[in-house]
């Protein structure tokens, strides 16, 4: 197992695309639209009226702060002054059948005539009134078109589709339209819906410790907070066969009806030679070695994350040929998950809230295949706050439907986001525990990527444990959040 975490952006120049090669123009051209993956296929739409087409608003609803009609073919609603708080004046639609592991993107266009932030949640419509999305998002007189993708942490006939419009002093008006709430059609047959959790490695580095320290006085908590938790194995060239050694994590999975997280991490390269460098031998080298891990998952479910940092750092790559090589094998790696491992989730990695802008990351995502593929992941082995990632992940799907015409899941990583980032990566001092693994929460799922008490490398409180090495030092102090 590897860390790694290149948080800083190098000073190497940052190529302007990463589209189609390492130099072009800034979005690729293609003769025809490409095909359609399943991802964007066979969409079933939950909402009645999103487009206000018949003049009329039913069957949305206001409250007494939100008077509400049909004007110019777009919701109006008018909120009132001295509003308190963002519920205070909100205009929904309700009745709405969610289904738990089951995906969904809610989609509108707005526009405000002042600068605000507003909410949009979908959520319970009775008590305790349990939201499985709430994003934020900000309004002016400028019309956006805004797209939420995440997954429903319950079940229930009694969902509700919420715009939070309250919080302040003065009244604005809000327009809206295109609203839309879709879900892939049929009964869902992604790996959530075909598991029952997420799978517990028995032999991750902290519960190997754990079981052969049993004497230590910190066993029973590393055991209890973070050995027992599900987290991701991850895979590089310290695997052996690595056939075998995937094949078998995933049937031990299997055969519990749990949903396991593989990290597959031997991108040539990999880390630019820092902390964790290594990888495979030779762009041939790897193709081999990805193309055996998606054909040893095959047809039983998985999630994996593809190559941690191998999109954001294509800055330290010292050439344009390496630059498109590097791009070339993560969407060959994208194209064997995709035809070999048919119930996986394959996430590409898309480095963290504060490295790569979020058009230049979408641009980068699209030349490595992202659209092959679930999705993208964020803040692996990092520590920022779930809410910038999840702002972050907002931002490239916007740059990915404006350049493209498709947006992606994304997943966070919450190993040790508990206390936030204190703007270092390297085993720094006073990170904490995040939320455990669990579909929702922001993302399509919340997953501890990075294990917890791996340290990042010989740095930071950990000056003499390499990258990789499990410290029960580092792990009681994330317990402790000190």
């Amino acid at each position: 197992m590897r860390s790694l975490r290149f948080m800083r952006r190098l000073s190497l120049p940052l190529m302007p695309l990463f589209a189609l090669a390492a130099c072009g123009p800034s979005e690729p051209v293609t003769s025809e639209p490409p095909a359609l993956t399943p991802q964007e296929a066979a969409l079933t739409e939950l909402l009645v009226n999103g487009t206000f087409s018949s003049g009329t608003v039913a069957p949305w609803w206001n409250n007494a702060n939100t008077p509400s009609y049909v004007e110019s073919g777009r919701w109006r609603v008018d909120v009132a002054a001295n509003t308190a708080n963002p519920w205070d004046a909100i205009v929904g639609q309700s009745g709405l059948t969610l289904t738990a592991g089951k995906t969904y993107t809610l989609a509108f266009t707005a526009t405000a005539t002042a600068t605000i932030t507003a909410r949009a949640t979908v959520q319970q419509e009775v008590a305790p009134y349990a939201s499985t999305l709430t994003q934020s998002f900000t309004l002016d007189g400028t019309s956006r078109r805004f797209t939420f993708p995440f997954t429903s942490s319950f079940s229930s006939g009694q969902g509700q589709v919420t715009f939070q419009l309250g919080g302040r002093a003065n009244a604005v008006t809000v327009r809206l339209d295109d609203i839309s709430l879709t879900t892939e059609s049929g009964t869902g047959s992604g790996p959530v819906a075909m598991t029952s959790g997420f799978y517990v490695d028995p032999n991750s580095n902290p519960a190997v410790w754990a079981r052969n320290n049993s004497g230590d006085g910190r066993a029973a908590r590393i055991n209890a907070s973070i050995a027992s938790k599900p987290m991701a194995r991850w895979f590089g060239n310290w695997s052996g066969d690595i056939s075998q050694a995937v094949s078998s994590f995933v049937a031990a999975a299997d055969a519990a009806d749990k949903l396991p997280v593989l990290v597959a991490y031997n991108i040539p390269g990999r880390d630019c030679g820092s902390h964790s460098g290594g990888g495979a031998g030779s762009p041939d080298a790897y193709r081999a070695w990805i193309a055996a891990f998606a054909a040893a998952i095959g047809n039983r479910p998985a999630v994996v994350i593809v190559e941690p940092d191998g999109v954001a750092q294509l800055d330290c790559l010292p050439s344009d040929t390496e630059r498109a090589t590097r791009l070339s094998l993560l969407r060959y790696a994208s194209e064997q998950l995709r035809d070999r491992a048919t119930n996986t989730w394959t996430y590409l990695d898309g480095g963290n809230a504060h490295w790569i802008p979020a058009d230049t990351m979408a641009q980068r995502l699209e030349s490595a295949g992202v659209r092959n593929v679930r999705g993208f992941s964020l803040n692996v082995s990092n520590f920022y706050p779930t809410a910038e990632s999840s702002t972050y992940g907002n931002a490239v799907n916007a740059a990915l439907n404006s350049r493209y015409g498709y947006t992606r899941q994304y997943v966070v990583d919450t190993s040790r986001n508990g206390n936030g980032s204190s703007g270092e990566w390297c085993n720094p001092a006073g990170r904490k525990l995040g939320v455990p693994s669990q579909t929702g929460g922001g993302a399509e799922m919340l997953l501890w990527v990075k294990t917890p008490g791996d340290s990042d490398g010989q740095c930071g409180i950990a000056p003499g444990t390499p990258a990789g090495q499990f410290s029960p030092d580092l792990a009681t102090r994330l317990i402790d959040g000190t």
